[in-house]
């Protein structure tokens, strides 16, 4: 089944680090199931990486930390996804500056369930590619893009994008938000 801008997302699932302080966070308070379903009412901001412990993976996670609070503006919550263990996520998060004081959950995939249900496992290596969807409210994909594992996303860019769903118009080449909308 292909995934379709204005179809429901796939229902999503699974055991996630919560964001946080990583050098408190410890097994017993680190992982929290979360599903679609707990963010209902609310955009989402679904984004999958390769693997913990690589090279371009922290340079994006951290950029989506950095602008979380303008997420939030926007009624919008940051979910990060691999193919790795919550367990893996939390030893990452423990052991990268950049990744220490993450405010967003990173939701483990080990099963591969997630991944495959929204069309990004790579299966010739058993991990994710660099998709990111937009999801809106309703529980309706709006947006994805999909990046070759050495290239990193811009978080910016998803901002701009998001912003633009939000409007409810049609937006030009290069909008930003506060510029005219086309009629």
């Amino acid at each position: 089944m292909a995934l379709l801008i204005g179809h429901d997302a796939p229902k999503f699932k699974g055991k996630s680090l919560v964001g946080g302080d990583a050098t408190i966070l410890s097994p017993d308070n680190a992982f929290k199931d979360i599903s679609l379903d707990d963010y209902k009412g609310k955009w989402v901001v679904l984004f999958f990486y390769p693997l913990d412990f690589t090279f371009v993976c922290p340079t994006e996670i951290e950029e989506f930390g950095k602008n979380y609070e303008e997420f939030k503006k926007l009624n919008t919550e940051v979910i990060a996804c691999s193919t790795d263990s919550h367990h893996s996520h939390l030893a990452w998060r423990s052991n990268h500056p950049g990744l220490k004081k993450l405010p967003y959950p990173m939701i483990a995939d080990p099963t591969h369930e997630i991944s495959r249900s929204f069309e990004i496992l790579k299966e010739e290596t058993g991990y994710a590619l660099r998709g990111l969807y937009i999801i809106d409210p309703n529980g309706k994909l709006q947006y994805s893009v999909i990046h070759p594992e050495d290239v990193g996303r811009n978080s910016k860019e998803v901002l701009r994008v998001l912003q633009a769903l939000q409007t409810g118009e049609k937006t030009p080449c290069n909008w930003v938000a506060g510029e005219k909308t086309l009629d």
